[in-house]
């Protein structure tokens, strides 16, 4: 995570262009705070941002029958959200959810897309990062088919933990429900399994996990799979 142009960057897309191509973006890029709750696409709105995230997390989430939602994959410091708009899409499939607090880079698409013409090196990362998603989604898909909700919250908690850089992060049961597509009875039991197994302590939306090891012992092997796909970026 260098410095360009005097600027620290933590987002490991952006970082990982040479300190040319990164100038030349800079100018394009304008620092936002993205806040927990805060939608920044809906299914079927076009997509005037890009967002590389710094320290935020972003849930993508599929909707059925217009009110259900299904986390199908999630956005933090190692990619951005936008990604569509590299493979000739100007329409968000998917509703973007800040499930984390923080800041972001943001560039407008029309921008975005000028860049992406001008620089391989732009295309590359943009290239790289879209099959780490789309395998991350795919993965999704099959854990939340086929693995319980115990182990499955313990790989989301984890996936959280190595975007936001931290043990703590805020957290409803009604929010993990519809990350994890249960009831809210579902998460609730599995809150409670891993806590009275000291793996986390949660109380009043707050989760903090305690025994990092641990809870990777219990998570399904799901969350090394997405680890090693996004290449270790998020260590």
């Amino acid at each position: 995570m260098r410095a360009a142009n005097g600027v620290h960057v933590p987002n490991t897309m952006l970082a990982a262009l040479p300190s040319k191509h990164y100038r030349r973006l800079f100018s394009g890029l304008e620092s936002v705070a993205l806040s927990f709750g805060e939608v920044l696409y809906e299914p079927g709105e076009r997509i005037r941002h890009v967002y590389f995230p710094n320290d935020s997390l972003v849930s993508l989430l599929t909707l059925v029958d217009s009110h259900l939602a299904l986390e199908v994959g999630m956005v933090g410091r190692e990619g951005m959200l936008g990604v569509p708009l590299a493979l000739g899409k100007a329409v968000s499939p998917v509703r973007a959810l800040v499930q984390g607090a923080g800041t972001a880079m943001r560039m407008k698409s029309a921008r975005f897309s000028e860049e992406l013409q001008k620089s391989p090196q732009l295309q590359k990362e943009v290239n790289r990062y879209t099959g780490a998603l789309m395998a991350q989604i795919t993965q999704t898909a099959a854990c939340n088919r086929f693995h319980v909700v115990e182990a499955r919250l313990a790989r989301w908690l984890l996936m959280t933990r190595d975007r936001v850089r931290s043990d703590e992060f805020r957290l409803t049961h009604a929010f993990l429900g519809h990350m994890l597509g249960v009831r809210r009875v579902g998460v609730t039991m599995a809150a409670r399994a891993l806590q009275k197994e000291k793996l986390i302590r949660y109380s009043r939306g707050k989760i903090a996990i305690l025994d990092g090891r641990g809870l990777e012992a219990a998570a399904c092997s799901c969350y090394e799979i997405v680890k090693d796909m996004n290449g270790g970026a998020h260590d």
